[in-house]
């Protein structure tokens, strides 16, 4: 067996705790040294793998939970690809990039995704694990020869195949690009594909605003057509959907299939499902410890791909990478449900006015322990609804009925500074005292599924994306409250990740048997969670209508309709598939005003 280990130095204060990892490891204890406090790591745990036997003490020992070791076969140590330094992250395999193919990445936050984009791109030199020494092409080819990745790496390492690397955290681009939208998509157009791409990621209303002034949307649709418009051997997009509404995911899913040259290898790394599903050929499984180490599986079609990863085993591998599978259940039609629940919250008719855009809502009601799916565009009017419902704002016809009820409201952006504690540790504290955070079904089904104890004393400003949202969810779900208002909880998040905060969403729905209501664009999500929905219509921008809440059929097959997709169930996982754009299916169900989706009948299938 060989040892990973992996230390998070965010994590470790040897200052502030007893030194546990040290006192208590059995190797150190019989007069070797396997883990010590080092000043070439900054005065912090220093792990030596050879001397490690792998016993886990010390991981259960520290309070901090700074450090993770696992045991992997010695094999595998054939397969390593590159690591960032001593006890830091391994990546084990690398996809091979096929001509004329979308190949989809898949799999939890800090698996390796990224690291396995910038490594095809060639900004990243892989170092094949000795990190000691500067990596160099000439050794990674040489690792690599005989292999059918070894033609690709070479063409990137000689420099003769031009490739472009959508970025993951498209913010940066504020900080690096000047100019107008237009201006500098002009500038760049090498293929001559400016005005398909224009049209197609409706960039017209951003044409003429300065690229520091974009919205996340607008920024997301920004980048992906700059790197479509370059003309380039290899594309790599990681995580395009970001910030996007479903109908901008889909565009920019049939701007990907389409614009890429069909002679290009294209890669994307996407956590919707649905949009993965959408845009990708074939499909590879990355799996392991998050942060620690990461494996890349062989290709699979991407509906098997798909259902194996939400089954939780690789069967080309033969690895179980979950303990338990990921379920989507076939919903019965409304006049199947068995007794009804008792109404909730009232809202009457409401119209707000903000600048040029106004809202009507029509007058609704929720039902105890009942989850209400919020859906439709962006600039649709849905977070205005949200902060109607919370009394941030005063509708000019109709009258707020939440006055008086405790509201619990995670907004749609976040910031670290708008919350009143400096640690996690320091807010999970505050809120055990005073909420339903001190119960044991609350630490066990939320804070722990999330894995918000693991973060203790990390400064709430230092936490990624991922970790804020998550942290954010779960402050909104710890206080005792009325009304839970949740604005897009999937953000920054994995496929796993998101189904983890959909349980815990329905979890307290059940236990506190009030309403919740979850804004979210990952349709996914939507049908995973919701027990009703309330759809938006109108003109992104200018107007918006939020109809009464419909059960999740109709309520799905209204929206669908409006944006001309349809949906099929998968007859493993009953996950929901986009159907192919004139496809038979998507053709049959238009035909009969099914958008949302059909029975799953073996007939009807399609792959």
């Amino acid at each position: 067996m060989v040892r990973v280990a992996v230390v998070d130095y965010d994590l470790c204060k040897p200052h502030r705790c007893r030194l546990e990892c040290v006192r208590f490891c059995p190797i150190n204890r019989s007069g070797g040294k396997a883990i010590e406090i080092s000043e070439s790591v900054g005065g912090k745990a220093f792990i030596y793998e050879v001397a490690c036997v792998g016993c886990g003490i010390c991981v259960k020992k520290c309070p901090y939970y700074a450090i993770s070791v696992v045991n992997l076969p010695d094999e595998l140590e054939k397969r390593v690809v590159h690591r960032y330094g001593p006890n830091a992250f391994k990546l084990y395999g690398l996809p091979t990039p096929q001509t004329g193919m979308v190949i989809g990445i898949l799999g939890k936050n800090g698996s390796g995704k990224t690291t396995v984009l910038r490594i095809l791109s060639g900004e990243l030199t892989p170092n094949l694990g000795v990190f000691e020494v500067e990596p160099s092409w000439d050794k990674a080819l040489e690792k690599f020869r005989g292999t059918e990745l070894y033609n690709y790496l070479r063409i990137v390492a000689d420099g003769s195949l031009r490739r472009v690397h959508k970025i993951q955290h498209v913010d940066l681009v504020r900080k690096y690009v000047r100019g107008h939208v237009g201006e500098v998509l002009t500038r760049i157009d090498e293929r001559g594909l400016l005005n398909e791409v224009r049209k197609m990621l409706s960039l017209e209303s951003a044409w003429d605003n300065k690229i520091s002034n974009l919205s996340g949307g607008e920024l997301q649709r920004f980048t992906v057509a700059a790197a479509l418009l370059r003309d380039a051997g290899a594309y790599f997009f990681d995580e395009p959907s970001s910030y996007l509404d479903v109908k901008e995911r889909l565009a920019v899913a049939n701007a990907i299939r389409e614009l890429t040259p069909r002679s290009a290898y294209v890669m994307v790394v996407e956590h919707d499902l649905a949009v993965l599903d959408y845009v990708s050929d074939s499909v590879v499984v990355m799996y392991g410890e998050p942060g620690v180490y990461g494996l890349c599986s062989k290709l699979y079609s991407v509906g098997s791909g798909i259902n194996h990863f939400l089954e939780g085993f690789l069967p080309a591998e033969n690895m179980r990478i979950r303990s338990e599978r990921i379920t989507f259940y076939f919903r019965a039609e409304p006049s199947e449900s068995t007794e009804p629940r008792k109404p909730y919250l009232y809202w009457p008719h409401m119209t707000k006015k903000l600048n040029n855009f106004k809202l009507v809502v029509d007058e609704g009601v929720s039902h105890m322990g009942e989850i209400i799916g919020v859906l439709g565009p962006n600039a649709i009017g849905k977070t205005t609804f949200i902060r109607l419902l919370a009394g941030e704002l005063k509708p000019e016809e109709g009258y707020v009925t939440t006055e008086g009820l405790r509201i619990s409201y995670k907004p749609q952006y976040i910031r670290a500074e708008n919350y009143p504690w400096t640690t996690v540790d320091e807010a999970l504290k505050e809120l055990r005292k005073e909420g339903m955070a001190s119960t044991e079904w609350f630490e066990t089904d939320v804070i722990r599924k999330l894995g918000l104890h693991k973060l203790g004393d990390k400064e709430i400003a230092s936490l990624s994306g991922g970790e804020l949202q998550k942290f954010a969810v779960t402050v909104a779900l710890a206080r005792e409250a009325d009304l839970y208002l949740i604005d897009e909880p999937s953000a920054f998040i994995d496929v796993e990740e998101r189904l983890t905060v959909a349980k815990a969403i329905r979890k307290v729905a059940e236990v506190r048997k009030t309403t919740i209501f979850v804004v979210d664009h990952d349709l996914l999500l939507a049908d995973y969670i919701s027990d009703r929905v309330v759809v938006f219509e109108g003109t992104p921008g200018r107007e918006g209508y939020a109809r009464s809440p419909a059960d999740l059929r109709s309520g799905m097959n209204k929206f669908l309709e409006g944006v001309q997709v349809t949906f099929r169930r998968d007859l493993r996982t009953y996950r929901p598939r986009i159907n192919k754009p004139g496809s038979y299916l998507d053709r049959q169900q238009k035909m009969l005003g099914e958008y949302y989706y059909v029975k799953p009948i073996q007939h009807l299938a399609e792959d």
